[in-house]
């Protein structure tokens, strides 16, 4: 049998291959920067600045150890204040939003559509807008440069701030049918029972949904924890990442791009670690009964 006769019975082969190439071609533009930033990390300072390629011509592991200790302090320091405070924003956010949204998608108050509206409204006011007096409230409140450096950065993540994960939550919760929540009210369930043994349980998509993007948005944050942040020894790993260039404008650019790379590695791991879970979140709009 010809190749000629295989393309005659399929019609269809030509366009698949032709929707594979460019989806490779896709696939290659939107990972070439990560190749060549692991590239660049085993490069030495100077085939950084003559050598743009994706393959080093010298192999240099030498700049992950001088990373990992190019300050006073272990740079594995930086990375467990991350993990602290992007672990305690993504258990402030995944309580304090649910509990939120419980209460503006399930329970019936005054003007509950009036504060639904208002807080769909403050997904209009950018960042950059708000840290001001976020600033000079938590200044005169003491928490700037207190013991306790990080409260600035999870005291809001506690209070349900995050207007768009309490939007994902409450457009969630309206895809649980209410039936459920009449037949646990006639079990003698009060609005606490019913949001734990049935919204709860039934939220788990929503809540892995706000786990995963709050770690990856914290993780990723700069310039709030900037603001925030004045001691080395609390530094993230944003903030830490640009000590690397001096104010003499000498950097280790070697050494930075392979903290870079080590800085990636939790976001892949947290969220290949919770996929299909997020998925499952994604897909489902309700309950089939």
């Amino acid at each position: 049998m010809t190749a000629l006769t295989v393309a005659r019975r399929r019609p269809g082969s030509g366009r698949n291959v032709l929707r594979l190439v460019v989806l490779v071609a896709i696939v290659a533009v939107v990972l070439y920067p990560l190749f060549w930033m692991l590239g660049t990390s085993v490069k030495s300072q100077a085939e950084i600045v003559n050598n743009v390629g994706l393959l080093p011509e010298r192999f240099t592991p030498g700049n992950y150890l001088d990373g990992w200790t190019n300050f006073d302090i272990s740079f594995g320091r930086f990375f467990l204040n991350s993990a602290l405070v992007s672990g305690l924003t993504v258990v402030g956010n995944a309580l304090s939003c649910l509990l939120a949204a419980y209460a503006l998608g399930r329970l019936r108050f005054r003007l509950r559509k009036l504060w639904f509206t208002v807080m769909i409204g403050t997904l209009l006011l950018p960042g950059h807008v708000l840290i001001v007096p976020q600033y000079i409230l938590f200044r005169s409140l003491g928490l700037v440069g207190g013991d306790w450096p990080y409260l600035p950065l999870l005291v809001p993540q506690f209070l349900a701030t995050e207007a768009f994960f309490v939007f994902l939550m409450v457009q969630f919760m309206r895809g649980i049918p209410r039936e459920l929540d009449e037949a646990a009210t006639i079990d003698g369930a009060s609005p606490y029972g019913v949001f734990r043994h049935v919204i709860l349980p039934l939220s788990r998509p929503a809540l892995v949904t706000t786990a995963i993007f709050s770690f990856i948005w914290t993780w990723n944050d700069f310039f709030r924890q900037l603001v925030f942040l004045s001691s080395l020894d609390d530094y993230t790993v944003p903030v830490a990442l640009t000590l690397f260039i001096d104010s003499t404008s000498q950097s280790a650019v070697g050494p930075m791009f392979a903290m870079s790379v080590l800085s990636l590695l939790p976001v892949f791991l947290f969220f290949l670690a919770f996929q299909r879970m997020l998925v499952e979140g994604i897909n489902t709009s309700g309950l089939k009964g």
